[in-house]
């Protein structure tokens, strides 16, 4: 955007409301974007954004936008959720369209839901543009198929961390076969989940996987079973971000491999 459009725009914030634009940012590979994240990022005048956004959709960002971090990691909020919707709601109120980019796709684990809600509460609109969520990313770069005809044929999206700290998860709809679970944000409590798919079903042997920064150039993955994952991601000092992949799936293509040429071309 121009100098001249940016004073144009300026301009106008006395005479029409505000927005929100909550953009998925996508799991950090900028051309994973799309082509309306990118065309809104590029013209942006403010960001609001996350600590899960790829560095290199940072950087696409405007040199003379104004960028506002809101990042949350494990015990270090920039700002409380909270706070954070009504921030968006000031600025809004001020007549700008605030573009507020968050890694992967809004609502999913993005806490876009909360921020809409806000937005809409106060009386200002509030658009979404979705973005590919950080599992289908990963799926991608590992080869890991989410679903699979003779694997899994049920997909489950997880959160390793909830709202009150705990990790009570629904450990028995976790633990049923012939699906693949995804779970967000919960390498802190690695030990716990895969001790409790355990005790409520799932054999120690089933494959497991933990991808870091996936997409990324930083991108690391550990594949082991659920008995000896927490063990290997210890040796390999993984750390957040990083999805957790279970299911019978995560060993999909070494299965294939090993069936008779015949078989595996007509399956």
């Amino acid at each position: 955007m121009t100098k001249a459009q940016r004073s144009a725009r300026s301009g106008q914030r006395r005479t029409r409301p505000g927005k929100v634009v909550l953009v998925g940012a996508g799991p950090g590979d900028p051309d994973l974007l799309t082509v309306r994240a990118a065309r809104l990022i590029a013209g942006a005048e403010i960001v609001v954004y996350d600590a899960l956004v790829g560095a290199a959709v940072i950087e696409m960002i405007p040199a003379g936008a104004r960028r506002v971090y809101v990042g949350k990691k494990a015990g270090n909020h920039a700002l409380p959720q909270e706070e954070i919707n009504a921030l968006l709601v000031e600025l809004a109120r001020e007549g700008l369209e605030v573009i507020r980019l968050k890694g992967g796709d809004p609502f999913i684990f993005g806490r876009g839901g909360e921020e809409r809600a806000a937005c809409l509460q106060a009386g200002i609109e509030c658009e979404v543009v979705p973005g590919i969520t950080a599992a289908a990313g990963a799926a991608s770069t590992t080869g890991i198929p989410l679903t699979h005809r003779s694997h899994a044929q049920t997909l489950v999206f997880a959160t390793g961390h909830l709202k009150d700290d705990t990790v009570d998860l629904d450990w028995p709809a976790l633990a049923r076969p012939h699906q693949t679970v995804v779970i967000y944000m919960g390498l802190g409590a690695l030990e716990i989940i895969c001790t409790q798919l355990i005790a409520h079903g799932l054999p120690a042997s089933t494959p497991a996987a933990v991808v870091h920064a996936a997409t990324t150039a930083a991108q690391r993955e550990v594949r082991s079973t659920l008995g000896e994952l927490t063990a290997h991601v210890r040796a390999a000092r993984l750390q957040p971000p990083a999805l957790i992949m279970i299911g019978e799936v995560i060993d999909a293509d070494a299965a294939f491999a090993a069936l008779p040429q015949a078989v595996a071309l007509t399956a």
